[in-house]
């Protein structure tokens, strides 16, 4: 687990919805599929207008570009990104004729809880809820499912409790269902010391750390996630704007 950290996440994502694109398009397509052609740029830097349902015990924020009936597509960020992870990778989709939605996972960006008296949960099995509830509320019967660190263990979730709900699944960093009891295994040194921030974490020096520097501390673990990254402040302040969410520094310390 120590070495997967040491990617060029931005590389992967790409790699993994793509692979999306690929995998679905080998299988048998129906006669009456539907493809929207549209002119995608190399790069982009943003979405179109943030869109906000209530699924189960939130009101979700979320981006959604393609054919409404095109096959579905739902693209889960992880921790410390956000919903811009894929801001590159959803019109590539979209052009090919997915109806693909990025949602703003709970404590992050314009996703809100419906009641203050929720108890703030992250737990892994938690998200998958909330991404089931979700297809629920935009009537989605099954999709493919891609995501990597947060998002990919919730992918695994869902694929292995609601399997009939997931027509395809990319998850980036393998499988991520995380085990309570090995986790009391220890790790050699150098494997230990890339998990610092859950040593940190488990403090209440850590909590009140990551609520007054959120910002730079996800910054720096951009830069040790990947370090062969050179992305600018531009990028890294898209994305920085959604830990600034009420709950956010709650469902990460839970998690």
């Amino acid at each position: 687990m120590a070495e997967e950290t040491k990617y060029d996440r931005r590389k992967f994502i790409g790699t993994a919805a793509m692979t999306i694109a690929a995998a679905q398009l080998a299988w048998a397509e129906s006669a009456d599929a539907t493809t929207t052609k549209i002119s995608v740029s190399p790069s982009s830097s943003s979405f179109g207008p943030l869109k906000q349902i209530e699924a189960g015990l939130l009101n979700v924020g979320y981006v959604e570009t393609g054919p409404g009936t095109g096959r579905a597509v739902i693209l889960l960020h992880g921790w410390p990104y956000d919903i811009h992870s894929y801001v590159d990778v959803a019109p590539l989709l979209a052009a090919k004729g997915y109806r693909v939605i990025v949602p703003f996972l709970r404590g992050y960006g314009t996703t809100r809880f419906l009641s203050k008296d929720t108890v703030r949960n992250g737990q892994q099995a938690v998200v998958a809820i909330d991404i089931i509830a979700l297809m629920d509320a935009l009537r989605i019967d099954k999709a493919i499912i891609g995501g990597f660190d947060w998002g990919a263990r919730t992918a695994n979730i869902m694929a292995a409790l609601w399997p009939q709900r997931c027509k395809g699944m990319v998850s980036v960093s393998g499988y991520l269902i995380g085990s309570p009891a090995a986790n009391k295994t220890p790790l050699p040194p150098q494997a230990e010391f890339e998990w610092w921030y859950q040593f940190y974490f488990a403090t209440e020096r850590g909590r009140a750390g990551y609520e007054k520097y959120r910002h730079d501390f996800n910054k720096l673990i951009w830069q040790l996630a990947s370090p062969k990254w050179r992305f600018d402040d531009a990028t890294f302040d898209r994305s920085a704007a959604c830990f600034d969410n009420p709950d956010h520094v709650s469902i990460v310390i839970h998690n």
